[in-house]
């Protein structure tokens, strides 16, 4: 899907996940607008505390705004979410999510 149609997703339903997530992540992975992949990122993770993709995410979003303070305990909740069953997956994310908590300090 393209940026336009996740937009389209989030207008009809703005407590969706899936649009939330899904355009959020759209524009970091396009170098979109950062501030507002990240406004977006956060209502994900709201929705879905456990969703891990959302956390690398959000904590990716953040770490491109120089927000490296706040990335931490998202990344961390995201390895927590995994690691611990609470979530669907994700157990693969958790590398990438630990070697970015390692860089950060």
């Amino acid at each position: 899907m393209d940026i336009d149609a996740f937009r389209q997703m989030v207008a009809k339903n703005p407590k969706g996940f899936l649009g939330r997530y899904g355009l959020g992540n759209k524009l970091l992975q396009e170098g979109g607008n950062l501030e507002e992949a990240l406004e977006h990122l956060r209502v994900a993770v709201q929705l879905d505390p456990v969703h891990v993709a959302s956390h690398l995410a959000l904590g990716r979003a953040l770490i491109g705004l120089g927000k490296k303070d706040e990335a931490k305990p998202v990344l961390a909740a995201g390895v927590d979410a995994a690691l611990s069953g609470r979530s669907n997956g994700g157990k693969d994310l958790v590398p990438e999510m630990q070697q970015l908590l390692r860089t950060l300090g």
